[in-house]
């Protein structure tokens, strides 16, 4: 696990060009997706960049992390309209080749497929992940089995709270999401952990000096073999060096 202490404007450039070179030097990557405040600024270097004409993504493959259940992809809070307006719509990706997990129908049936769609696209090999003030990746939820696929998550209360910001009321957020599961990330070929805040720090500390977990799902990460933690001074603060 490496990890690297810069400033959030830093880390924007740095995780962009590291998917740009990708794209560039492969034209059939797949990239792992997340959303949530924590990869705007990555997204919207990638559409400069894409503007600039530096980079094409008309070949790339995409599977984003999550979804909440009932949202439908026109409602303004779920998580494809969220990649349409960040990222795809400002990008030559063929939509058809942007996936996003299904709230909707059969949920269940949908987690399976989802997992069978990314071995069957060869996997994933670049995976941007955000970490929750209590050690979440993607919605799985501290308690979650390290051996879990994509699954329907139940929100915990935390959970709940802090994407309050993104509705009008904490009522209106979600209970329910469609997630890849822990076992499905630690498949991705390469991993960045993107970490801004000082409500991150307690995460942190235990992702970087903490044993591994079920309480703390962020820890599975210390068994991958190539991730990077990206951290600003504040979500570091608490590591002990």
């Amino acid at each position: 696990m490496e990890v690297k202490v810069l400033k959030s404007e830093e880390i924007n450039n740095e995780v962009s060009n590291r998917i740009i070179n990708l794209v560039n030097s492969n034209k059939n990557a797949i990239l792992g997706l997340a959303t949530g405040s924590t990869p705007v600024g990555v997204y919207k270097k990638l559409a400069e960049a894409y503007k600039e004409g530096k980079v094409s993504f008309k070949t790339i493959r995409s599977f984003n992390l999550d979804e909440y259940i009932g949202l439908t992809e026109d409602n303004d809070q779920s998580y494809r309209y969220f990649m349409n307006h960040n990222l795809f719509d400002h990008i030559d990706i063929d939509k058809n080749n942007t996936k996003v997990p299904c709230g909707l129908g059969d949920v269940e049936k949908n987690a399976k497929d989802y997992d069978a769609a990314i071995d069957a696209a060869g996997g994933i090999d670049f995976q941007i992940l955000g970490i929750g003030s209590d050690g979440h990746i993607a919605f799985n939820e501290p308690g979650t089995s390290f051996n879990e696929g994509t699954h329907i998550a139940e929100l915990t209360d935390q959970t709940i709270t802090d994407n309050a910001r993104f509705f009008a009321k904490k009522e209106d957020v979600p209970t329910k999401a469609i997630t890849m599961g822990l076992a499905s990330i630690m498949k991705a070929k390469e991993i960045v952990l993107i970490a801004v805040g000082a409500n991150k720090a307690e995460a942190v500390k235990e992702l970087i000096n903490g044993k591994m977990s079920e309480d703390w799902p962020c820890t599975i990460l210390q068994k991958h073999n190539n991730v990077t933690i990206y951290a600003d001074e504040a979500a570091y603060s608490k590591v002990t060096k």
